[in-house]
């Protein structure tokens, strides 16, 4: 896996090491999708994402966004905001709970299908 680019949380979005991101709500650029189930960063597993329960947004599924997606993360108010549309979170490949921790081959479907769409 990667630890540059997609799966690298940028250096303004608010992120530190060792941040418990857990159970923060998180913010598409047109509305909320869902909560952070687990997250890592790119020290603990050489690239950063979280996992998000969408709850009943997508019928209680969970996605894999790559850490390069968060645009700002407000402590404070406990909000991951992402620079992606709900559309584009909810047409991602699926998340397979399996294969996120281990498989590269995985990392790269995923990291292909985000690098892709256009920046907002």
């Amino acid at each position: 896996m990667e630890a540059t680019g997609i799966w690298a949380y940028r250096q303004d979005c608010g992120y530190e090491a060792g941040m418990d991101l857990s159970g923060f709500a998180v913010e598409a650029v047109d509305g909320r999708i869902g909560k952070v189930d687990k997250h890592t960063d790119e020290d603990e597993a050489e690239a950063g994402q979280i996992v998000v329960d969408t709850g009943v947004w997508i019928f209680g599924k969970h996605v894999l966004l790559p850490a390069g997606t968060i645009a700002s993360i407000d402590a404070d108010e406990k909000v991951v905001h992402v620079t992606r549309r709900q559309d584009e979170i909810k047409n991602a490949p699926e998340f397979h709970r399996d294969r996120h921790e281990n498989d590269p081959e995985y990392h790269r479907q995923i990291g292909a299908y985000y690098r892709a769409l256009p920046l907002h």
